[in-house]
């Protein structure tokens, strides 16, 4: 466990599990906790027996969002503008979502707000049939301030990022899947079943490969395709130079299952 009780933390078998753990406030994000979720994605990030990373929640929420309790209280002493929650949660976001191993949301219950953007943040997002999604902005007569506005045409397109963050509607899981917001929904039971496989598949992959084409992604759509196919041509050749790389090219000459260490 983390020295912060608003996450719990494990690792088992290469996987870093890490739980939002404030059910009784359906795991709204107050500073603390942003902090505290910041510095264990640091520690994991440079931990090489992490290979994985899945982010969920306790009870029935996966994130509410911002903690409006903190909100008002910054806002009743005229902090509203520098108590500081926006920027630490742009750091959050900006960390997890350039994390080099690859990350998992397990989207167990409702995700609202910036508690939807931490999902976004994540490479695959796995939910829960109960599993909601709601943008929560301009119910509060707010514009996105943790990322939406980025994650949500990339994903889904601009006409149905504005119905959602216009219209502040309520998507069920089957409606995030229809639109490519969630790649996956797992019966309710199921959840952590599903996402333990698909994070034991990750992390018995090749994960420095795995940082390469995250970081490919991730800056692509800033290129063009010749500045991109160059890229590719620097990352595949540190691939090639990578233990893992080798591996590969041993287990398929002698005919095994290569055995990847993300090196």
């Amino acid at each position: 466990m983390t020295p912060s009780s608003s996450l719990l933390n494990r690792i088992e078998a290469g996987v870093a599990w890490i739980t939002l753990n404030r059910p009784a406030q359906r795991n709204a994000l107050d500073i603390p906790t942003l902090k505290a979720l910041h510095s264990l994605l640091e520690t994991y990030n440079s931990n090489p027996n992490v290979r994985a990373v899945v982010l969920t929640g306790s009870g029935r929420s996966f994130c509410a969002g911002a903690d409006l309790a903190e909100w008002a209280e910054a806002e009743a002493r005229g902090a509203l503008e520098s108590y500081g929650w926006t920027e630490t949660a742009h750091a959050l976001m900006s960390r997890l979502h350039s994390l080099d191993k690859p990350t998992i949301a397990a989207i167990n219950g409702t995700a609202v707000g910036a508690g939807m953007d931490l999902s976004l943040c994540c490479d695959l997002r796995v939910a829960a049939q109960s599993a909601r999604f709601k943008a929560g902005y301009t119910s509060m007569a707010y514009s996105p301030d943790a990322g939406a506005s980025w994650h949500l045409p990339r994903l889904i397109g601009s006409e149905q990022a504005k119905r959602l963050l216009f219209l502040d509607e309520l998507w069920s899981a089957d409606r995030a899947l229809a639109a490519g917001l969630v790649g996956e929904v797992c019966a309710d039971e199921q959840l952590i079943a599903c996402v333990s496989e698909l994070a034991a598949r990750l992390a018995a992959g090749p994960t420095f490969a795995f940082a390469q084409t995250k970081k490919l992604i991730r800056q692509g759509a800033e290129r063009s395709l010749p500045q991109q196919l160059a890229a590719e041509l620097a990352a595949g050749l540190l691939c090639g130079r990578s233990a893992d790389g080798a591996e590969a090219l041993h287990a398929a000459t002698e005919k095994r299952p290569p055995r990847f260490q993300g090196l």
